[in-house]
């Protein structure tokens, strides 16, 4: 009999490294996947064009039932893992049913964060996280005239994007001065509220939440200042914490996430993590690049070919929020010592800010004009003496290769 691979989620991270499992070794074990959601595997990315209108689920799907068949992959949709028993090596589904396992991957990603105010449970309030949450909004926007949307992060900018392209008049609150404050700085970030005002969204910041008003449904959000907008959908994009619920149940080493080493095994030999749920060296996960890394060397040692290691690298960050280009990479506040090229074009809406520290590039903003990112960011990532091109080097590669 082959050895068993269960895997615990069927989102992106886990059925990645089941894709790259499958090109090491295919017939080396036989695999079944649990998953919490009634659907095949699913580009989560896309649910912002999805919202908006620009796709369909179908458009967006991975890994249909079909392809599962093919690959002779059981799959348990809609029915999640409740409980691991490490002694005796299986898993037992919310429906009751027990699976053995060899090696176990749990890959459970992770939970939004809903921010526990009054009223945080009424009908109205939801998270934009998977499938039904789209469906939830759509719904709302053809019932509905308000939204407001909790935190001024990508997530939150794309759900206010396509519930007003859904024709519902949406505010983002955020609790900062400052839009995606974890990708931009403020000049970059003010140049993105301002072209997203232009567009018709409104904008509450520095504004805390302190409750969700509403007798069966929300109708309103109330700010601490005493003040109140009507809301008859709110939608919470205020983060996201790794879901280790189930790990830390089954007494596995958790943290803020469930520690992995370099291979991606958690403290139990037998079982491997990947994705937003995973720890590695104190660092957290949630953009693609990174993911798709650690589904690569786990893939491998599940595969017996053990001469991989997980490394963290500096991951770009390039976006495209609501038609407008953002590209950030490394330090881009920068420090004692390090100083900044500026380049602003109000007129063409392009904005870029290089942080240099000792002849070096350590950081990098770019609004509306991204196509030098990656070339800044090789320049980071070599550590290159920038000095001799330091007067051309806002203007770009192309620039730079001329005047050396």
């Amino acid at each position: 009999m082959k050895p068993a691979l269960v895997v615990v989620g069927n989102g992106m991270a886990g059925m990645r490294t089941v894709e790259e499992l499958l090109k090491l070794a295919p017939d080396m074990y036989d695999i079944t996947v649990f998953g919490a959601e009634p659907h095949g595997n699913y580009n989560r990315i896309l649910l912002s064009p999805v919202l908006a209108g620009e796709k369909t689920v179908d458009d967006i799907m991975l890994n249909t039932r079909e392809w599962y068949q093919q690959n002779r992959i059981t799959l348990h949709a809609g029915d999640p893992v409740e409980f691991i028993d490490r002694k005796r090596r299986l898993v037992r589904a919310r429906s009751g049913l027990e699976v053995r396992y060899d090696r176990l991957l749990l890959a459970t990603g992770s939970r939004p964060f809903i921010i526990p105010v009054p009223g945080h449970e009424l009908p109205g309030v939801l998270a934009f996280r998977d499938i039904q949450d789209v469906e939830s909004m759509l719904d709302a926007a053809r019932n509905h005239r308000h939204a407001v949307v909790i935190g001024g992060g990508l997530l939150g900018l794309e759900a206010a994007n396509g519930l007003q392209r859904q024709g519902m008049h949406v505010t983002v609150v955020h609790v900062t001065d400052s839009l995606m404050n974890q990708q931009l700085d403020k000049p970059a970030a003010q140049l993105l509220q301002k072209a997203l005002e232009a567009k018709g969204l409104v904008f509450r910041m520095e504004a805390q939440t302190s409750e969700i008003v509403g007798i069966g449904r929300a109708t309103a959000v109330r700010f601490a200042d005493g003040s109140e907008i009507p809301a008859d959908l709110v939608v919470m994009t205020a983060g996201v914490r790794p879901n280790i619920e189930l790990a830390r149940r089954a007494g596995l080493h958790c943290e803020r996430a469930i520690v992995v080493d370099d291979t991606l095994q958690s403290f139990d030999p037998r079982i491997y993590a990947v994705g937003e749920c995973v720890q590695h060296r104190r660092a957290t996960f949630g953009l693609v690049a990174p993911i798709w890394e650690q589904a690569r060397v786990c893939a491998a040692h599940l595969a017996g070919n053990g001469h991989r290691r997980y490394v963290q690298q500096v991951t770009p960050t390039r976006l495209k929020v609501t038609g407008v280009d953002l590209y950030s990479v490394g330090d881009f506040i920068g420090g004692e010592g390090s100083e900044d090229l500026v380049l602003r074009d109000p007129r063409r809406g392009v904005y870029k800010r290089l942080v240099l520290d000792g002849g070096r590039i350590t950081g990098a903003v770019l609004y509306g004009d991204v196509q030098d990112g990656p070339w800044y960011f090789d320049l980071i990532q070599n550590r290159t003496d920038i000095s001799s091109m330091r007067n051309h080097l806002l203007f770009g590669q192309a620039l730079c290769a001329q005047a050396a």
